[in-house]
């Protein structure tokens, strides 16, 4: 049941400090600050308010701590701070969310972005707060609708999964996460904008995600131009809010864009603390830092919900060895690829199927439907391997009854592979199988037709041999655009 704003309010008023805890600017060392007479008191990850006396106040929070001081690295720079100037600790690394969130667009702290008021909720949680025991949880559960034939057939999406969406710019990944936050079966919906740039959050909410989208939405967001604390905390926050519905037996969607940004503003932190680079950039508490924000997604405990989770990583120069994938690789239950020549020839979503999978297969399917996968999956293969030679002119028809089948087939599994607003789970697999069928089908009849004849084909161990004259070409077939 939902919190009264009454005794929300009451526990707020309890949960304020009668005594401020005091300390003093006694050293500026490049952007960090040393502050003295706090460092008893003070826990790591704090926030820390210091009055300027020569500007607005600056915030931050405690890094490191010492016996004779605390280190804190401000939100901003630290332009016009003095020795001697006053700090105070505002409050701890929690947050606290409130049912009414929903709807409602956030920034990393609890405050709202969109000008309208709004309640904290009456219990604090931990902003890196651990995941449940891993012998407690429960086992992936339900496949998802999610409006879309791939992931309803190829790649299935099940409560609880963690999925990454891997993908360089300008690809669709925003588009594909606004169609996943539309249409998957889920009680609310968390969304974590981390290191976006203004009028792209502006443009998600209002357009991509819309009014509808919103009904079950809570955003989450931190811009491109704020400092790396605000963009490190936008995905504990976030994450913290989904833990407050998934407790409540809510089923919860989280999606995040992007964990490289996010990994980004935690280097940023660390080598500020002092902390080395070494993987290719990046400091050695990445890896866990990524790793236990990630494990708190996944199946609840006892009567709780789950949270399914889609991760976003932006893969420079579709470079899928990078850290940050390597790691989510490792990390997450199935890895989507969005490939930037299949979104330059126009299909959208542009998911390279042949690099991409659901480690939620084979269970979250039936034997018949494992089938079918699978069958499609070696007709994309056989495809993709015979793909330069099918497109040059160089494979005749008969060759090989398997890439026979392949070509036939092709097109008609790309334009399946792109259909958005579909229909259910059962339906996308009858298409699915009925399009394997038809093509088997025409691939027998035309063997029978050329045993008739009397011909003789290429063996698959012949292929780029030259072809006689009166061949059959790529050209002529359905569905194989000429390119010569």
């Amino acid at each position: 049941m939902p919190d009264s704003g009454l005794n929300r309010i009451t526990e707020q008023i309890r949960g304020l400090r009668a005594v401020h805890l005091v300390g003093r600017i006694t050293a500026v060392n490049g952007g960090l600050l040393h502050i003295g007479g706090m460092q008893d008191a003070a826990r790591i990850g704090d926030r820390v308010r210091v009055a300027r006396r020569g500007g607005p106040p600056l915030d931050g929070e405690v890094l490191q701590l010492s016996a004779e001081h605390a280190v804190i690295l401000p939100e901003a720079a630290p332009d016009g701070v003095s020795l001697g100037d006053r700090a105070i600790i505002r409050e701890a690394g929690t947050i606290s969310p409130a049912d009414d969130w929903i709807g409602r667009v956030i920034d990393p702290y609890g405050a709202p972005l969109d000008g309208r008021p709004l309640l904290r909720g009456g219990m604090a949680r931990a902003l890196r707060a651990p995941p449940p025991a891993p012998a407690t949880r429960h086992a992936l559960g339900a496949r998802l609708e999610t409006g879309m034939a791939v992931f309803n057939t190829m790649l299935p999406l099940v409560e609880g999964q963690r999925l990454g969406l891997f993908a360089g710019s300008g690809v669709g990944k925003t588009t594909l996460l606004a169609h996943l936050a539309r249409h998957v079966e889920a009680d609310v919906i968390v969304i974590a904008m981390i290191g976006e740039r203004g009028r792209e959050l502006r443009e998600f909410v209002d357009t991509v995600l819309g009014a509808e989208g919103m009904k079950r939405a809570v955003v989450v967001a931190a811009t491109s131009d704020q400092s790396p604390l605000t963009r490190r905390r936008c995905a504990w926050t976030a994450m913290a809010v989904a833990e407050h519905f998934r407790d409540q037996g809510c089923n919860v969607l989280f999606l995040g864009d992007s964990i490289t940004r996010f990994a980004e503003a935690h280097r940023e932190v660390a080598v500020a603390a002092g902390e080395l680079p070494s993987l290719r950039g990046y400091p050695p508490s990445t890896a866990h830092t990524i790793m236990s924000l990630c494990e708190r997604a996944g199946p609840g405990t006892g009567h709780s919900g789950a949270i399914t989770a889609v991760f976003t990583v932006l893969v420079a120069g579709s470079d899928m060895e990078e850290p940050i994938a390597d790691i989510l690789r490792g990390v997450l239950d199935g890895h989507v690829v969005l490939d930037r020549q299949i979104a330059e020839r126009g299909r959208y979503p542009a998911i390279d199927l042949l690099r991409s999978v659901s480690r939620s297969l084979p269970d979250a399917a039936s034997d018949e439907e494992n089938k079918v996968i699978a069958e499609a999956r070696h007709l994309l293969g056989v495809y993709a391997r015979s793909e330069m030679m099918i497109r040059a002119g160089l494979y005749t028809e008969g060759s090989d009854p398997e890439t026979d089948r392949a070509i036939r087939v092709w097109a008609q599994l790309d334009a399946f592979l792109a259909e958005r607003e579909t229909q259910d789970i059962a339906n996308s697999f009858n298409r699915l199988r009925l399009m394997l069928r038809r093509a088997a089908n025409a691939a027998g009849g035309g063997m029978a037709r050329q045993a008739r004849a009397g011909a003789s084909p290429v063996r698959p161990a012949e292929r780029g041999a030259a072809v006689a004259s009166g061949e059959v070409t790529a050209a002529s077939l359905p569905g194989v655009p000429d390119t010569r």
